[in-house]
């Protein structure tokens, strides 16, 4: 599984140097990623803290901590080499998590979709939708566990945890469409 976020946050990632350390996002990331197998612990607090990632690779849209956690389009331009970059090197992806439209949309143009589609069957964002896309990739999409959405209640733990359950189940049954 490969998951995109946003960008590392200031205090986060940009502090201690693996996606989604040290902050809120990622308690809940983390915690999500050990319940259903594919971490070695449920918290990350630092880059030795002795977690590991099972079948799971974290990349964001962005390489630096955006100004009000908004990145620019020019900025989301200059980030999406290092995107594709992961794309490639990752030949073995079965599942796409996207954390929010921004990654959805970053992944899309940087796997190479959004030009190869017409702009009619291309994934929407939505969460929780799963779409398959013609190479046999799923793509999971999901709102970003982010104070906003999390405080909120845009986005509640079952949710969360739902998200999670279905790509266990997509990568569970060996094919590479939605049950």
């Amino acid at each position: 599984m490969l998951i995109v976020g946003l960008a590392p946050a200031a205090h986060g990632a940009n502090r201690t140097g693996r996606m989604f350390t040290g902050d809120s996002s990622g308690d809940w990331l983390y915690a999500a990623l050990h319940r259903y197998g594919f971490a070695t612990q449920p918290h990350a607090v630092s880059r030795d803290d002795g977690l590991t990632l099972m079948d799971c690779y974290i990349t964001a849209a962005a390489r630096c901590a955006p100004p009000g956690n908004k990145p620019s389009r020019v900025e989301l331009e200059r980030c999406r080499a290092y995107l594709a970059a992961d794309v490639r090197l990752l030949s073995q992806v079965r599942v796409v998590l996207t954390l929010g439209r921004i990654a959805h949309d970053s992944w899309l143009k940087a796997a190479g979709w959004w030009a190869r589609l017409e702009p009619r069957d291309r994934p929407s964002f939505a969460h929780g939708a799963v779409t398959t896309l013609p190479d046999g990739v799923a793509l999971v999409a999901s709102y970003h566990p982010s104070r906003q959405n999390t405080n909120t209640g845009r986005l509640t733990r079952a949710m969360w945890h739902r998200v999670f359950k279905r790509v266990r189940r997509l990568l569970a049954t060996g094919r590479r469409t939605p049950p």
